[in-house]
């Protein structure tokens, strides 16, 4: 959830949607996301919408005490605003920040008013994120019991030294107990969050904390490449020359040594910084962000997605309580994206995925850079799956996909593909 969203058009102060977007709603998978911006202490590197209790002090309407209420309180107006549509959750995410600040109680809250105002699939995956040292035993419990099935703990390294370059308060040794008890809470699926990158990292170090990662058997596994965001204390650092930035050629060192590592544990890549150990193991909740698919982004900040609108919340989480307790919609701004933009977004977002990019999608331009992409072995042609096709009858769809160098210099492939 970056800090600076895009200018946007004015959002109705009802928060409704145009009937065409409203008509797609039940057509693709649908979710919530659940944005909790508090954090015990804020990361060097993070440009996300977060808060420390000492940030935001007293403001009213912001503290965690009374957060569970106000995020009802979108999600109520979420169903006002879809009306009497039958639509099914596929999915619910609660991200970050640090959502297990919040007791686990407001949590199985939030998700019980998602099921009274919606009906919930009885496969939906519901995930949170969480930090080792945020949650115990108990949390992990209380949290299961409560309808949460998937866990992604934020790891990011098994290095102390690095988890200080990066501003991380938790002790490593403190992942393989989170883990045990979440397992033995009886969720079906573990995520285990990584940065590779952080100035001074050595690639030995990052390989420890691969094979670190690896001897938990998490079912699914995120590495992120470390980036400099502006105006975050890390970047504030690099520019005083504090610390030294990695450089691009080191970066892709670690990108292929944790792709072959993982590959070797039997882990397979499905999006550029995401492995699974299997497709049951994918997160579909971030597929359905990647394929286009509709959410509505609960919390100060957070984004939303339906039928090709989509719109960003104020970012402070006193505004946001202020009005959503009135039963306002929350949206600083929306956009209404048009077909080529909706085409562009889709080449950008399904290009990064193991399941490629259909050739129908390309323009002229685009599909006449293919060649030169396969050439220069950034990408492999297959055939489209038939579980994909709308049609038994119909034809195999051509489909772009990309090798390993390819992932390494993907936006370079996008930027040739939509020029």
């Amino acid at each position: 959830m970056p800090s600076i969203p895009p200018e946007g058009q004015p959002a109705p102060v009802d928060g409704s949607l145009p009937a065409e977007a409203l008509d797609e709603i039940g057509r693709r998978p649908f979710g919530f996301y659940i944005h909790i911006p508090f954090c015990a202490t804020r990361c060097g590197y993070c440009d996300f919408n977060t808060y420390t209790a000492s940030e935001l002090a007293d403001a009213p309407g912001a503290s965690r005490a009374t957060y569970a209420e106000a995020a009802i309180a979108e999600i109520r107006l979420a169903r006002r605003v879809i009306g009497d549509r039958d639509v099914a959750v596929d999915t619910v995410f609660f991200g970050g920040g640090t959502p297990t600040l919040l007791p686990a109680a407001d949590i199985t809250a939030i998700l019980t008013a998602i099921r009274e105002e919606f009906a919930i699939a009885s496969d939906a995956e519901v995930t949170t994120e969480s930090n080792p040292d945020s949650v115990n035993e108990a949390d992990l419990a209380a949290l299961h019991a409560g309808g949460v099935g998937r866990v992604s703990f934020g790891m990011q390294s098994a290095v102390p030294a690095v988890l200080q370059v990066l501003d991380r308060t938790h002790d490593p040794d403190r992942l393989p107990q989170v883990v045990a008890w979440a397992r033995q809470a009886g969720f079906a699926q573990v995520s285990l969050d990584l940065i590779y990158g952080a100035p001074g990292e050595s690639l030995d170090q990052w390989h420890r904390s691969l094979k670190s990662a690896l001897s938990l058997e998490p079912d699914h596994l995120s590495a992120y490449a470390l980036i400099v965001e502006p105006g975050t204390a890390l970047a504030r650092k690099v520019a005083r020359d504090e610390v030294a930035m990695t450089d691009d050629d080191d970066m892709a060192d670690k990108y292929e040594l944790a792709d072959g590592v993982l590959a070797d544990a039997g882990y397979d890549w499905y999006e550029v910084s995401n492995w699974a150990r299997g497709e049951s193991a994918w997160c579909r909740h971030n597929l359905a962000y990647w394929r286009g698919g509709g959410w509505w982004g609960v919390g100060p900040g957070a984004h939303s997605h339906l039928g090709g609108v989509r719109w960003w919340n104020v970012k402070h989480p006193a505004a946001y309580a202020g009005l959503v307790n009135r039963g306002m919609s929350p949206a600083a701004a929306r956009e209404v994206l048009d077909e080529e933009t909706k085409r562009v977004e889709r080449v950008l977002l399904e290009t990064r995925l193991v399941t490629g990019l259909s050739l129908d999608v390309l323009d002229d331009a685009g599909r006449s850079a293919v060649d030169g992409l396969v050439h220069d072995g950034l990408v492999t042609l297959s055939l489209g799956d038939l579980a994909e096709m709308t049609s038994p009858d119909a034809p195999a769809q051509q489909r772009l996909v990309l090798t390993r160098r390819g992932r390494l210099l993907a936006d370079a492939v996008v930027r040739a593909l939509i020029a």
